[in-house]
């Protein structure tokens, strides 16, 4: 259990330092299956986007946030994977769009 525990740490740790040290911040609007919409804000680490806060809006209205200061819960997780443009139908959108969204 003290592994799960350390590992927990060292997730919220590396996605709290890169928030609250990121000088350059990107925000996407996505679309699943289901009629759902997901907004992510990323930050470079590395050579890579990296999502540091994420939104579900779900299609029955209900908004489900993650980022360091909640990580997981019965609905979903923030996200573990780079961001790859190329792979996933994101559109680029304004910071303010993001901001409405995560305010909720």
């Amino acid at each position: 259990m003290a592994d799960l525990e350390r590992i927990k740490a060292e997730t919220v740790a590396y996605f709290r330092a890169l928030d609250e040290n990121a000088p350059l911040r990107h925000h996407f609007r996505g679309a699943d299956e289901e009629g759902g919409l997901w907004y992510f804000e990323a930050v470079p680490d590395r050579g890579e986007l990296i999502a540091v806060k994420q939104a579900e809006l779900a299609s029955a209205g209900q908004l489900h946030r993650y980022s360091w200061e909640h990580l997981e819960d019965e609905h979903g997780f923030l996200t573990d994977q780079a961001i790859d443009l190329e792979e996933a139908p994101l559109e680029v959108i304004p910071a303010e769009e993001f901001q409405r969204v995560w305010t909720g």
